[in-house]
């Protein structure tokens, strides 16, 4: 519960305009230390969640177990664990793609479902709380990689949970 409210306060922090990346490059120290905030951790930790829910418990732990073996007593990029991620998943799933869509982009998608009869649609845009007149960009191209689980009326809640990646402004 505590850990839900943090992510909550994060993503309200994360919906304004003045939000920031989770990762981006800095020209001195003073911004390093602007980039490692409450936002940065709680959105990084949540991003971490939705990548092993996606890729499944075991294959994430691998990926873990990778990054750390092959990085122990060294130094690390940040594309290190995507890359540590992508040899697990052997070339099936473009982690690092994926994953740069969330730390890249500021802010997060609304994901907007529709179902008309036996069709599903699915859009994203970016979603904003507040537009801050001052700090307004365009949001045009903002495009996240979102990975969807979901069931069926023909699964149980414990074996058919079906994943599809939405990496477009909208798809069926």
């Amino acid at each position: 519960e505590d850990f839900l409210t943090l992510i909550f306060k994060a993503m309200m922090k994360d919906a304004l305009n003045s939000s920031h990346p989770v990762s981006s490059s800095v020209q001195s120290s003073e911004q390093i230390e602007e980039m490692f905030d409450a936002l940065s951790y709680i959105k990084g930790a949540s991003l971490l969640l939705m990548l092993k829910h996606y890729l499944t418990k075991d294959v994430f732990q691998a990926g873990i177990e990778v990054y750390l073996r092959n990085h122990s007593y060294g130094t690390a990029q940040s594309d290190d664990l995507w890359d540590s991620m992508n040899e697990i998943t052997n070339g099936t799933l473009d982690v690092k793609k994926m994953m740069k869509t969330w730390i890249v982009n500021k802010g997060f998608p609304l994901v907007t479902i529709v179902r008309k009869g036996k069709i599903i649609s699915v859009q994203q845009e970016k979603f904003l709380y507040r537009v801050e007149p001052e700090n307004w960009t365009s949001d045009a191209s903002y495009l996240w990689h979102i990975p969807l689980t979901y069931i069926t009326n023909r699964c149980n809640f414990t074996h058919c949970t079906n994943a599809y990646l939405l990496d477009q402004k909208s798809g069926m």
